[in-house]
């Protein structure tokens, strides 16, 4: 069906996606860092902490003040396939892990290159 406006004939305006999964990967993908984090979690303060000791200004997501963060939460739990959802860290549109894999690729140097293939790091 078609709504008709003058003599154009126009789709029917489809809404916003509410699948949480279709979501995350909107928001991750839109900027070249993204954090899904917990305003009150520890464990996501210490992941946005080498971001911004390198200059990087991550766009972080606090699921906790979600309206649908709980959704949010229940997909992160999916797609991290561990105990915890948060902090969820996105480079470049793609899932790089948790705190502990963030941590691991800045220790064996493998973070900066990604940052740089994503437009994250300049140097």
């Amino acid at each position: 069906m078609y709504y008709q406006t003058g003599s154009y004939n126009f789709p029917p305006k489809r809404s916003v996606a509410t699948d949480p999964l279709e979501r995350i990967e909107r928001m991750a993908a839109a900027h070249a860092v993204v954090i899904f984090s917990n305003s009150t979690c520890c464990m996501c303060h210490a992941a946005k902490r080498p971001f911004c000791d390198m200059g990087v200004n991550p766009t972080v997501y606090e699921i906790d003040q979600d309206p649908r963060g709980k959704d949010l939460e229940k997909a992160l739990l999916r797609l991290l396939g561990g105990a915890s959802a948060v902090p969820a860290v996105f480079i470049g549109g793609k899932l790089v892990g948790a705190i502990d894999t963030v941590l691991a690729s800045h220790i064996n140097g493998s973070l900066v290159p990604l940052l740089k293939d994503a437009g994250a790091l300049w140097l």
